[in-house]
Parts: structure tokens; sequence; C-alpha cells
């Protein structure tokens, strides 16, 4: 098949999604496929050959890429465009994905999960990987998500929505209760997220995470092990355990570098049978409140009275071959290219309306 792995884009995940795009990329074309890279956001704009063409690149344009241990400095990426106009897509993005068999979307946060790309290619009609427009949207707003999941009796923390500003910040210190968990609605990669304990903490967080936006979800911080379920097709993957580094919150360093700055993965998590029914359990009910399709991954608080509480969902999770979905995948004894094939393969069912 001729797919177009889209990645990059504007978010502050960008440094993510190169890695998980180029990562896919490869191993499709590895398996056969046509497949070429592209980033959302820059586009085509150093290929200068005719569209059609594209597809035979000898390297997919498939760069060398790493994650960096900060968030991309995203006004030198947008200073780095030729096209200085305010559009979010690069030359030829639609062009070249309209001439795919379908677009596989190793994309995260902003323009990538929230439905947008899904929506403009629905009206293009180009089959694209994973979940559809609106419960894309959906499950990207922490804020709509927590109302819909917890609706069908997936427990989650105690939490509120606000919209706010700095003046705001003295009157909610007094009104929040802490600890407590402070995020902002739409980000990822613990990106515009912090936990603050203390009223001083409460106050440093407020007005840190209205960098990323003014609308956040302040919810109550639960205590106990952090894991995270992936659900692929209509089943739950093995939970996943993560342990980061003493002393610290699996922030965006502790997701993403390795060694002693890394979180510990640890796949098959080492939690009871009844335990892991519950993750499982709940992440299969989040994943179909929401109308999700083809894969998704769950994160959860796992408290020391054995209760799981759901904290949000990734409708496009790390694709890198390190990443937590293809350890679950190996643990079924899927490979890493099986497993990019097997997302294509589900989500063309999908695009069709028929069952996974």
């Amino acid at each position: 098949m001729k797919i177009v792995v889209l990645g990059g884009g504007i978010s502050t995940e960008r440094h993510v999604s190169l890695v998980s795009g180029t990562s896919v990329c490869k191993a499709l074309r590895e398996r056969g496929h046509k497949a070429i890279f592209v980033d959302m956001f820059l586009g085509l704009e150093q290929y200068h050959g005719a569209l059609e063409d594209a597809f035979d690149a000898p390297d997919g344009f498939c760069g060398a890429v790493s994650i960096e241990k900060t968030a991309p400095d995203l006004d030198a990426v947008r200073a780095s465009r030729a096209d200085q106009s305010p559009s979010r897509l690069g030359k030829d993005v639609l062009a070249i994905c309209a001439l795919a068999d379908c677009v596989f979307l190793g994309l995260h946060g902003a323009d990538g999960e929230d439905g947008k790309i899904q929506a403009t290619l629905d009206l293009m009609g180009v089959p694209y990987t994973g979940s559809d427009y609106l419960a894309s949207a959906m499950a990207m707003d922490k804020a709509v998500a927590k109302r819909i999941v917890g609706s069908f009796g997936v427990r989650t923390p105690v939490w509120r929505e606000l919209r706010y500003s700095e003046a705001d910040i003295p009157r909610l210190c007094e009104e929040l209760s802490v600890p407590c968990a402070v995020k902002v609605v739409n980000g990822g990669s613990s990106i515009g997220v912090q936990l603050p304990d203390t009223r001083e903490e409460l106050d440093a967080a407020l007005r840190d995470v209205l960098r990323y936006g003014c609308r956040v979800v302040v919810e109550e911080k639960i205590s106990g092990r952090e894991l995270t379920v992936p659900v692929l097709g209509s089943k739950a993957l093995s939970p996943i355990e993560i342990v980061p580094p003493e002393g610290s919150s699996f922030d965006y360093v502790a997701k993403y570098q390795s060694g002693s700055e890394g979180a510990a993965e640890l796949c098959p998590a080492p939690i009871g049978e009844e335990e892991t029914l519950l993750l499982q359990e709940a992440a299969l009910k989040a994943h179909r409140a929401l109308g999700l399709s083809v894969y998704s991954r769950s994160d959860f608080i796992l408290d020391g009275e054995g209760r799981a509480w759901w904290l949000e969902v990734n409708t496009l999770p790390g694709m890198t071959p390190a990443s937590l979905i293809p350890k679950a995948a190996a643990v079924e004894g899927m490979s890493y290219g099986e497993l990019c094939e097997t997302i294509v393969e589900m989500s063309l069912r999908a695009r069709r309306g028929e069952p996974l």
C-alpha cells in the first residue's frame, strides 16, 4: 500500500511525534509498503519532484530524529518554514495524503489527537488510522472525557473544571484543596501538568500551567502505583506499571529519557490477576464509552486498597519501538512491525464501518 505517515506538527509533543512517525514509517517500509514520512507542519518543502513519485523516495523521507529533554521551541519551528502563513498544514500535505491508500497518524497532541486532521481527511475521503474525529475530540478534552467516562461507572478522582486568569490565582489558592493535580485540558506528554502538595506550590502550578491554556482540570491527587493499559481492537492488553525515578513524577523527562533520568516500565505489570482484570475492564469501558476504535491507552492510579482510578486516555499514544503499546503487544507475541501493520488493517476496516 501507499501510506503517508503524518508526524511532527506544531504541538508541544512535536519531538515525540517525529520519533513515532519515522519509526512507524521505517517499520511499514520493511514490511513492503510504500510508506513515506511527512511532517504535517513543514510538509514537502524539501521535495521538488512529482507528487506521484514521492512514494518511491529511497529513504521514505525518514530523517534522524530524537526526543529532547525539553519541549520543542515552537516559535523556532514556525520561523523555519518557508510558508509563513497561519496554516498549520505544510506544503502539499493534503495533496500527498489524497494520493495515499491510508494515512497513518503518528501525531500527538493538538491538531493530531483533537479530531481536526481526522475531520479533514474524512471530508477528503482518505482513510486514516485510529479513532474518528468526534471520539478523538472528546477524548482529547480531559473535562469532556471525564464527564463521559465517569457516567459509564468508571472510577475517577474528584475533579473540577476551571477557566481562570492570573488575577484569579490568589482566590483559587484559597478555594482549592491540596494536594491536587492541575492539568491543562488538552495537554499531553505531561506538558502543562503540575502536582502541587502545598498552597505555595499550587500558586506556582497555576501560574505555570497558564502558559499552556486558561482552561484546566484540577483533580484530587490519588496516591498509588501508576499503571497504563493499552487497548487494541476489542482487547485490552497487558497492564504496564510505570515507576518514575525516586523522588520525581512521570514527567516529560521521565517518560522519554533512558537511564537514571527515565522511568522504569514494567510489562507485564507485577500485579495480581484480579487487579489486572479490574484495570483491563476499566480501560475497555473507557474506550467504548468515548466511542474510540482501533487502539488507545488509558492511564490509571492503583491505590493501596486495590482500587483503579482512571486518569485519562490517549487516542494516538506513542509509537516508537520502545513505547508502551509496542511493549504490551510484544507480550502478546506481536512484533513492532506487525503492530504497525495491524493498526493500518484495523483502521481500514473501521473506516468502512466493519467490526474489529
